[in-house]
Formats: structure tokens, C-alpha cells, sequence
């Protein structure tokens, strides 16, 4: 069996009008950094767990996508991260929400998972954990940058939360997320996120909820998904896939179009799916205009952005 990688760094991207050549050569270089790190953990024998733990890491290193260093401000001028992690061999998971100052909110999902008795920590008390396990944290100012500071006075003078877009009409659901299947023929899902400029109330998306916006199952498929969160979580995406494919006899392809161009279009939702099922079929599947992404086996590398 070949191992198999895919990832995604948000759906909706930037509208092929206001793309240049710099900023998709930035996009690319990103993207296959986070393939490479996930394919030397995968081709040296690694688990499916750490190759997706590793990818997403990377992208929530760089500014580009809203997650980690690159997550979006809230109302109240901080960073509120969420993540999401999971096994399919042995369907154990970690989630976190609703963190702030931790520099990689899915390796502190993964110490969740992997060194305590729960699945879902939230806010003080997953920092606490955060700290016990030695994670790193940052100060605010790493997470600042020009770009959702801009971001935030927009939304704030509009008075209104926002996707991860500006008043230019870039629609982007910032999301990060990986999916692999590693030599051993087991699978992982990885899901981070900042969430929505200018959010208010604790609003959770759905990138930390296991089974919405992350899931993996040996069975069927490992899947990681970006849009609209609320969208998301009334569908139960993630998990509707898994469930088409092991109660309906559905294909991954199948699954993943049933449930993003039919089910989340019907709702009227927007965003898109990365998914790699037992076997390692791919499938990217999206209703915005791109989504940044990008898979990787024994034989090939490549990123896209558009359809």
C-alpha cells in the first residue's frame, strides 16, 4: 500500500481578479511546505496521526491562512484558535477551542488526544494542559499581523463579523486541514482554524467538532473541511460522508459530491472537503470559486488553488 497526503488552507480563496503572480507563488510555496513535512513523516514509515499533525503545524506556522500565527482577531481584539484531530484505527480524537497564545492549537488537540481521558478541551483549561504538556506559547503581538488588524477595522466599522475576506470581496474560509493514510493502511484527520473576524458570544465553528469538521475512520475515510462553519455543523459534513459511504455504499467521490454541491448548497452553504478513503482515492471537492490545496504519494506533488 502507498501512503497518500492531501491538505487544504481554506476554501472561497482569493478571487482570480485580485490574484498576482507573488501572491500565488506565496500560496504554492506554502502549501507544498506543508506536503513535504507530511511526506518525509509518511515515506520514512510514519503514522497517518503525525504526517497530518505535522502539515497542518506547518500552515498554522505562516501568516497565510487563519490558523495559528495567521488566525483572525475577535471582537475583543485576541485570538480565540480552535482545532481537531483524529485516529481512524482507533476513532480516538483530541479537540480544543476557544485557545489563545498557543503557538500550534492542533499539537495541543493532539496531546489531547493522545495523553489524557477526554476528546474536547476548551479556553483556561486547555491552556493549563497546553502549559503541563510543554507546548509553546506566544505573546499576542506574534499573532498580529497587518493584514487581520486591517481585517477587524473593516468588519468593526461595518459592525458585523466576517469570513476570512476583506471589503474587497475576497471571499476565504481560512481554515487549515490534512487527511492521510500512511503504509500501514491507517488513516488521520487534522482541522484548525482562527474562526470568523470580529466574532463575538464564544461562537465555535465547526473545525474543532469531531464528525462536522473532522473525522477518520479505517472503514471508510478521513476527511477535513472548511466553510461556513454554522453551515457545516447543521449538516454534519464530515461525518455524512463517512456514513454515505458505510451504510450507503457510496464512493468517496460520490459521498463528498452528494453532500458539498447537493446537501450544503441546498442550505445554502459555501466551502469545500479534502478526503482520502481506505484505499487512497482523493477527493477535493469544493462549491467556491478554489480552494488552496494540495496531495502527495510516492509519485506525484501538486497544489491548485482554482477549479
Amino acid at each position: 500500500m502507498s501512503y497518500q497526503l492531501a491538505i487544504h488552507g481554506g476554501a472561497g480563496t482569493i478571487l482570480r481578479s485580485q490574484m498576482n503572480a507573488d501572491i500565488e507563488k506565496k500560496y504554492h510555496t506554502a502549501l507544498k511546505l506543508a506536503l513535504e513535512k507530511g511526506k518525509q513523516c509518511l515515506k520514512s514509515g510514519g503514522s497517518a496521526l503525525l504526517a497530518v499533525e505535522l502539515a497542518v503545524s506547518v500552515m498554522e506556522d505562516s501568516p497565510l491562512f487563519n490558523a495559528g500565527k495567521g488566525s483572525v482577531f475577535s471582537a475583543a481584539g485576541t485570538h480565540e484558535m480552535e482545532a481537531s484531530i483524529m485516529c481512524g484505527k482507533s476513532l480516538s480524537a483530541g479537540a480544543v477551542a476557544e485557545v489563545s497564545g498557543v503557538k500550534n492549537p492542533v499539537q495541543l488537540a493532539a496531546k489531547v488526544l493522545s495523553n489524557s481521558e477526554f476528546v474536547y478541551m476548551v479556553g483556561r483549561g486547555a491552556e493549563q494542559f497546553a502549559k503541563e504538556k510543554g507546548l509553546v506559547f506566544e505573546n499576542a503581538e506574534y499573532f498580529a499581523t497587518d493584514f487581520r488588524k486591517l481585517q477587524l477595522k473593516e468588519a468593526q466599522e461595518e459592525g458585523r463579523v466576517q469570513l476570512d475576506h476583506s471589503k474587497s470581496k475576497e471571499r476565504k474560509f481560512g481554515t487549515v486541514g490534512a487527511v492521510a493514510l500512511d503504509l500501514s493502511g491507517n488513516l488521520a484527520a487534522a482541522t484548525s482554524t482562527g474562526g470568523l473576524t470580529n466574532k463575538q458570544y464564544g461562537r465555535l465553528g465547526d473545525s474543532s467538532m469531531i464528525g462536522v469538521g473532522n473525522y477518520a475512520n479505517n472503514t471508510t475515510c478521513a476527511i477535513s473541511c472548511t466553510g461556513y462553519g454554522e453551515y457545516f455543523i447543521r449538516a454534519v459534513v464530515a461525518h455524512d460522508v463517512s456514513a454515505m459511504m458505510e451504510y450507503g455504499g457510496k464512493s468517496l467521490d460520490e459521498a463528498c459530491r452528494i453532500v458539498v454541491q447537493e446537501k450544503l448548497r441546498t442550505m445554502g452553504g459555501e466551502g469545500g472537503v479534502i478526503a482520502i478513503d481506505s484505499v487512497g482515492n482523493i477527493c477535493l471537492e469544493f462549491n467556491s470559486e478554489g480552494m488552496y490545496r494540495g496531495f502527495v504519494n510516492e509519485n506525484e506533488l501538486k497544489t491548485l488553488i482554482y477549479k
